[in-house]
């Protein structure tokens, strides 16, 4: 399961109008006509994802209640991934 919320390095209880300022401000940075890195697109592909997920009421919603379940059938697992996607975007800032 992909973590939307640590991909857009914004809290699980972030508002529309910070997920919006953040998805703006990642997919200026990770966009392939301003960024040449060979991850660029894959970076802003994951970008593009997190944010329709996230900026859409019942798709958030429902990303959420996957997500809380996840956690609780198998919270190690789910752990480990949060927190290496965490680790992750601190090492690279």
């Amino acid at each position: 399961m992909k973590d939307y919320y640590a991909i857009l390095g914004v809290s699980a209880n972030a508002t529309l109008a910070e997920i919006k300022t953040t998805y703006r401000r990642m997919a200026s940075q990770f966009h392939p006509d301003k960024n040449t890195s060979v991850d660029a697109p894959t970076k802003f592909r994951k970008v593009q994802e997190a944010y329709e997920v996230l900026s859409d009421i019942d798709k958030r919603k429902a990303f959420d209640e996957n997500r809380r379940r996840s956690l609780l059938d198998s919270p190690i697992d789910t752990a480990h991934e949060i927190w290496q996607h965490y680790l992750n975007g601190i090492l690279k800032k």
